[in-house]
């Protein structure tokens, strides 16, 4: 008798799909793990890209801390500049002259000069503001003064506006022009 006579055609279906259901088994086992591979790998991506990002805005927030760290000290030491400024300015020409005053002046103005040049060192500039147009992010208009100039100008400077790097230190505090009545 041969194979195929002792086995009914029923047993040989279910022989085949008995040594088939091993590979099914085996078939969907590693679909699996390839998928759990995969998600994995995203995973790692992004936890990488999400690394990269926090280090380069660590990386940013740490120079500008060092570029804007003196920002308070300098809103303070402008206060300084502004007296030193408004002094000068309030003497005379003719005491400017005097041989008894001229040494303290001279010393004063060097000073002045000399608090430009660290200003200068430390990313400090004055924002000019005569004659220019309103810049609300740079001017703070304080009043409106009837002027020839063109509406809007700047015609007077009470205390000067400073920039530290590319930020506002301090607004310009500045007269308008607007039409004569």
């Amino acid at each position: 008798m041969t194979d195929t006579e002792t086995n009914t055609p029923g047993e040989d279906l279910r022989e085949e799909t008995a040594a088939a259901a091993p590979e099914v088994a085996e078939h969907d086992r590693v679909a699996e793990l390839e998928a759990q591979l995969a998600d994995a790998k995203q995973q790692t991506l992004y936890a990488q890209a999400e690394t990269q990002n926090v280090r380069r805005r660590a990386e940013k927030d740490a120079a500008d801390a060092r570029a804007y760290a003196a920002t308070a000290f300098a809103r303070d030491v402008l206060s300084v500049n502004d007296n030193l400024e408004r002094a000068l300015a309030a003497i005379p020409a003719d005491l400017r002259e005097d041989e008894k005053l001229k040494g303290l002046i001279t010393g004063l103005e060097a000073t002045g000069r000399e608090l430009t040049s660290v200003f200068q060192r430390h990313g400090l500039t004055r924002i000019e503001a005569m004659g220019q147009p309103l810049d609300p992010n740079r001017h703070q208009a304080m009043v409106e003064m009837p002027s020839d100039a063109e509406p809007g100008t700047i015609v007077q400077e009470m205390q000067s506006g400073w920039m530290i790097r590319d930020r506002l230190l301090r607004p310009s505090l500045v007269g308008v022009a607007k039409k004569p009545a």
